[in-house]
């Protein structure tokens, strides 16, 4: 699959990716690969930043299902992004990335607030900017916040990194004649209200003509082979 070149890139990665085989919490192993990732990528003159789930450790919208107030909820499951942000700045740092974790909810003892023109110089100057605590909002998901971001941050691609190699149109765990799609439109992601990420982002990542990558994380140097255009993914943009 052709696809264009990429300069600065947010990678979104769900909170699950860094529970590596576990049920539940943070595996410094696999986060520790994932970071070594995101190095090799930076070292190939890749401009990065992250937006990271907290779903390994809270998921606001399942909590509001069991009775949690729906807006206590996501501020909880923000939280958790912003230990997740983090764990994955210490794993980047230990590998040798300068990385900053701004905060949608201001924390200073822990990680600079969020602002947009301190985020842009830290990138310029080759630095990993993590986001977290998502819009900062309740009711927004972190893919929100990611295509958010990438939009602020003037990002030429938002890739999403998960545990498959694209966008299917049905579960490939469940069907196993499932169809990977190479390349999508939004209007058809819209449409036929496929999972790649929530109605707002997709939108949003539209309307600033910001492809979607989704690809799988959990194999060693597929982000870097994506990235080079060589590895397996499926890109959403406005294109047919």
């Amino acid at each position: 699959m052709a696809r264009r070149a990429f300069k600065r890139i947010l990678l979104k990665l769900s909170g699950e990716v860094l529970m590596g085989s576990g049920q539940y919490g943070i595996d410094p192993i696999e986060t520790a690969r994932i970071a070594a990732e995101i190095k090799t990528a930076r070292d190939a003159g890749f401009e990065l930043c992250l937006v990271v789930g907290g779903g390994n450790i809270f998921r606001g919208l399942a909590a509001a299902a069991k009775g949690f107030d729906r807006a206590s909820a996501d501020y909880m499951g923000m939280l958790a992004t912003v230990m997740n942000a983090l764990a994955v700045q210490n794993a980047l740092e230990n590998a040798g990335v300068d990385t900053r974790v701004q905060s949608a909810i201001p924390m200073a003892s822990v990680c600079e607030p969020y602002i947009r023109r301190r985020a842009e110089r830290h990138i310029e100057k080759g630095r990993v900017v993590i986001f977290a605590a998502g819009t900062g909002n309740p009711f927004f998901t972190t893919d929100t916040a990611a295509a958010l971001r990438a939009a602020e941050m003037d990002c030429d691609a938002l890739f999403k990194g998960t545990s498959v190699d694209g966008v299917y149109d049905a579960d490939p765990k469940l069907v196993s004649t499932a169809k990977r799609y190479d390349r999508l439109s939004f209007s058809k992601v819209l449409a036929d209200d496929l999972k790649v990420m929530d109605a707002s982002a997709v939108a949003l990542c539209r309307d600033n003509a910001i492809p979607i990558v989704v690809f799988n994380i959990r194999e060693q140097g597929n982000l870097t082979r994506v990235l080079a255009g060589e590895g397996v993914s499926t890109m959403v943009s406005n294109e047919d």
